[in-house]
């Protein structure tokens, strides 16, 4: 165990240098949730009006939630990029514990995720959206974005390492972008056909926006719908344990292997 922190710090702190030293992709994808936000806010806005409810204060969970699960294109990128430059194989030659690698990267998008999930959370509060439940509720919203951004990351990473080239993970990473336009984060699933709003509501982007909307008190959960956004916590719990369960493991066996 010891082994594994040493190893997954120093891992840690070779991504943030990496991050440190490209600042320039840092910025984009820090910045691009924040125009995605005014877009739909402000364009969209007035077309998508909700009765009963502000678009806005229901956009922002959505967007934030959007932007966690950005984690599986941002894994996918850097561990596809570490693996066919040669990073990864330089790496297995050393004695560094071989799950302290992927860790690490995980930990490390984890770190600047939360770090940009402030600007994201300023500007919502500047177009109008509010916090309507507890501080207590308010930090659960948060753990649960965080542990979504984690579960992500590893599916990435996972995806990454099983690339066949940097570009295939690019093209497959910039697919991921539709995922959330398959759920709730930005419309509600009620006015979908009924196989489409199945699909949109056992998709995990659903069950974690619908749990980050009622923690935070922006609208209740929707009248018969799917397990995990009628039990919208415990469904992004679930699916967010189900997904680090599952890759995580995997992802750790795919990099130990030569």
């Amino acid at each position: 165990m010891s082994t594994l922190v040493h190893d997954g710090t120093a891992i840690l702190g070779r991504h943030l240098l990496r991050i440190r030293h490209a600042p320039a992709i840092t910025v984009m994808t820090q910045t691009m949730p924040i125009v995605f936000l005014l877009f739909f806010g402000y364009v969209f806005g007035g077309a998508l009006a909700m009765p009963g409810a502000d678009y806005r204060a229901y956009l922002v969970p959505g967007m934030l939630v959007a932007t966690a699960a950005n984690g599986v294109m941002t894994g996918m990128f850097q561990a596809a990029q570490d693996t066919h430059r040669g990073v990864t194989d330089r790496l297995r030659t050393m004695p560094v514990s071989r799950a302290a690698v992927p860790l690490g990267q995980a930990l490390a998008d984890l770190v600047t995720s939360t770090a940009g999930m402030v600007p994201l959370l300023l500007v919502g509060l500047a177009m109008g959206w509010r916090i309507e439940g507890t501080a207590v509720e308010a930090l659960a919203a948060v753990g649960l974005l965080l542990l979504f951004r984690f579960a992500a990351t590893w599916v990435g990473i996972l995806l990454g390492l099983a690339s066949r080239s940097e570009e295939a993970a690019g093209q497959l990473g910039s697919a991921t972008f539709m995922l959330p336009l398959l759920s709730n984060a930005y419309i509600p699933t009620d006015g979908m056909p009924g196989w489409l709003r199945t699909v949109a509501e056992w998709n995990p982007i659903s069950a974690v926006t619908t749990a980050v909307r009622e923690l935070c008190g922006n609208a209740s959960v929707p009248a018969d719908a799917a397990w995990p956004v009628a039990h919208p916590v415990a469904g992004a719990l679930l699916w967010s344990l189900a997904l680090i369960a599952l890759c995580a493991p995997v992802a750790v066996r795919r990099y130990a292997r030569t």
